[in-house]
């Protein structure tokens, strides 16, 4: 991978694609750091790693949240917004045909931005709503009107509006940039950013991994005690994450094709035999990540009434971190669930067996021992079906068995930054290695033509 960066470096093109990503990733993280003037951020740092909402929103914002900076919202709400368009897609036939066409495609996202941008206004008025409401002093006096008659009633609504504004400027910003980024740059823009606002997080975790390590304080003296296993399990644990991850990310499923021989004037075509390849996980982390966001909505909706028994039931039966055993297995059944439906909804969307036959048959190609047309769709969707139920169990895998384990030992250093977190570094490392290889071979053919 570092040899491929070198390569790609090299070359002026890329290179201009790569430094491109690096001024926008750079600016996202400048914007990180620029507080909206209504809120004080300086006393959210206790509260968010209380709720499992707001831990997941700030690892995904790069820390934004922590510091409510006007990137605090992130770009979750335009991948809750193209999860719920997604599935409106399925479930709306007229909406359905539009997604099939060009032009409607456009439209698609288009409504798919504006959803994002109200998910993200309705978002941050709703976190800073609900941990006001539970006694946490974070509103700022704003004194633009003065202190009587209307200026009294804008003191009090001002900082709300203030903070719907900016946070919902920073996330329309942020969606602006994935979009450059994928256009002018290297890799998905979304992806990018979520890489970036993950990868930020990693000295905070090492400092909290040191001090975890070697600062233990024993209850019964309050002497410091060395837990030099504790470190090692960590490492451990990483490592064979990563380890597994790439093996599952490398491995394909060929499937043999052959072309028959065909005659066209005085010349032979065809003969040949090549393969379609399909991913052991073709789906990435996509349905990790639209599975987590589903899991955080209930959360999000009960901020707006925490002292309510809906925000009781959402915390005791849909949180990891309940101290209910029954609602621990609730909600890892339902992680897991979702994860799987997810892996198949989404697979349905990004490989067509139809189409892929139709293509076949029109080229003179048929896989050896299966009739042309609806047998080799068949056929293709049975693989395709496999391939994505062991791509599902793996990320359920991957996304709750060693968070368990962690939780069983008490190690809590990485309780935000866990198994999904480094499976989504791992898939967008690999996916900008590929798109920069991608980008070498397309410019070495050229080249060749030329």
């Amino acid at each position: 991978m570092i040899k491929t960066f070198i390569n790609a470096w090299k070359v002026k093109d890329i290179r201009a694609k790569m430094i491109y990503t690096l001024i926008l990733i750079v600016v996202y993280r400048l914007g990180s750091f620029i507080p909206v003037p209504s809120v004080d951020g300086s006393k959210l740092g206790d509260m968010i790693s209380k709720y499992d909402f707001l831990s997941f929103l700030n690892l995904f914002s790069g820390g934004s949240l922590n510091q409510f900076s006007i990137f605090a919202m992130g770009i979750s709400p335009y991948i809750t917004a193209s999860i719920i368009m997604q599935l409106l897609t399925i479930a709306i036939p007229a909406l359905e045909k539009m997604a099939k066409e060009e032009d409607g495609q456009k439209k698609v996202e288009k409504i798919t931005r504006i959803v994002g941008v109200v998910l993200a206004l309705i978002q941050s008025v709703s976190i800073v709503v609900g941990l006001q409401s539970m006694g946490a002093q974070l509103i700022r006096n704003v004194d633009l009107f003065g202190t009587s008659g209307f200026g009294t009633f804008m003191n009090g609504l001002m900082p709300y509006i203030i903070t719907g504004i900016c946070c919902t400027a920073g996330t329309a910003f942020l969606m602006w940039m994935g979009e450059r980024i994928t256009e002018k740059g290297i890799g998905n823009g979304v992806s990018m950013l979520i890489f970036a606002s993950i990868v930020s997080s990693i000295p905070q975790v090492v400092i909290n991994l040191i001090n975890g390590t070697f600062r233990i304080s024993v209850p019964t003296t309050g002497d410091l005690a060395y837990k030099w296993w504790y470190g090692i399990v960590v490492i451990l644990f990483v490592l064979i994450l990563v380890v597994g991850v790439i093996m599952v990310d490398k491995a394909y499923r060929r499937i043999p094709v052959q072309y028959a021989k065909r005659v066209v004037g005085r010349k032979l075509y065809g003969g040949q035999n090549t393969h379609i390849p399909l991913k052991a996980n073709a789906n990435g982390v996509m349905p990790l990540i639209f599975a987590m966001t589903i899991l955080q909505v209930p959360a999000m909706i009960a901020q707006f009434w925490p002292n309510s028994k809906f925000y009781t039931f959402i915390s005791t039966y849909l949180s990891p971190n309940s101290t209910n055993v029954a609602g621990n297995i609730i909600y890892y059944l339902l992680y897991a669930l979702l994860i799987v439906g997810f892996a198949y909804f989404y697979s349905s969307i990004t490989f067509n067996p139809v189409e892929i036959s139709k293509n076949l048959q029109q080229n003179g190609g048929f896989i050896p021992g299966i009739r042309p047309g609806r047998p080799t769709s068949d056929y293709l969707k049975q693989k395709s079906s496999r391939l994505t139920l062991f791509g599902a169990i793996f990320l359920m895998i991957i996304a709750i068995v060693p968070t368990i384990l962690l939780k069983l030992l008490g190690i809590k250093v990485l309780s935000s930054f866990g198994p999904t977190s480094i499976l989504i570094m791992i898939s967008v490392s690999l996916e900008i290695a590929d798109q920069l290889d991608s980008l070498m071979v397309a410019r070495t053919y050229k080249g060749f033509l030329n």
